[in-house]
């Protein structure tokens, strides 16, 4: 009999049904605790994960997130926000077993799918300079580690995200990040503590790749997309500092003109727009 995975282990509570409202949520706090020191003890993965794509990524590679579930739905958040925050298009690439309908409902078996992933980044013409990262939880979703296997064979690099040590995925990434953050407050029930950990590397990795690659100055996101009043707000506010001009409506005007912040900061610097 195979060893029970760590994610899988009952839950260091029992009779859930009998606590308060508060015992629960302080109950769930507690667990959530521990995922940030989890996360500390691999961060020279991470590092090694983020050197290898920024490498990649200038001379044109991209990240492909493949997952299943709430793992394959947590790369597809991560990527989606990368063009409205950076301003970076194509470059993280969200892929799910069974497709777009499994972002919203489970489509059956899709994850059991070995060649699924590999398959689905075909209509992006995977090559060397690409990096796959294999979302898993448990570490042993097939369509995370048979896509992770093939794309090394192909050279692309390979990290993954999972939960438990020594599992397949882990063993059939290059770059393994082993984030083993322990039983779910509710066994088995890897959206928490194990969905917390993923995305809290996703963060990490896609926010160090944006900086190493130049699209933050100091700590502001200077290509940032112009979708909605807040940001233009807030792209306003960084012209200001940035050029000391201390009238809202020309620093506004001067960001809507160039579109984005590194423009417009640029353009009046060089006097264009002085």
């Amino acid at each position: 009999m195979s060893q029970l995975r760590v994610t899988e282990q009952a839950s260091h509570y029992d009779h859930l049904e009998k606590m308060s409202t508060a015992e629960i949520l302080r109950s769930i706090n507690t667990e959530d605790k521990s995922v940030p020191i989890a996360i500390e003890s691999v961060i020279p993965q991470i590092e090694k994960l983020v050197d290898g794509i920024v490498e990649r990524a200038q001379r044109g590679g991209r990240v492909f997130y493949i997952g299943a579930g709430t793992s394959g739905r947590l790369g597809i958040v991560d990527a989606s926000e990368i063009p409205p925050t950076y301003g970076v298009h194509d470059m993280f690439i969200g892929l799910i077993a069974g497709g777009d309908r499994a972002i919203r409902s489970a489509v059956e078996a899709a994850e059991d799918n070995p060649e699924g992933g590999w398959n689905d980044m075909q209509p992006f013409a995977p090559d060397e300079d690409d990096t796959v990262v294999g979302i898993a939880a448990s570490g042993t979703t097939p369509y995370v580690e048979g896509t992770l296997k093939i794309a090394r064979e192909h050279g692309l690099l390979t990290g993954c995200i999972t939960c438990n040590s020594g599992s397949p995925v882990a063993k059939a990434a290059e770059i393994p990040i082993e984030v083993v953050v322990g039983p779910e407050f509710v066994t088995g029930s890897t959206r928490m503590k194990a969905g917390t950990a993923q995305k809290l590397v996703l963060n990490m990795i896609s926010t160090s790749v944006m900086v190493r690659l130049g699209h933050v100055r100091g700590s502001r996101m200077v290509d940032m997309q112009l979708t909605n009043s807040k940001l233009v707000d807030r792209g306003t506010r960084m012209i200001m500092l940035e050029t000391g001009i201390t009238d809202y409506e020309k620093a506004k005007a001067l960001l809507l003109k160039h579109g984005q912040v590194r423009a417009a900061v640029t353009a009046y610097k060089e006097g264009g727009d002085a």
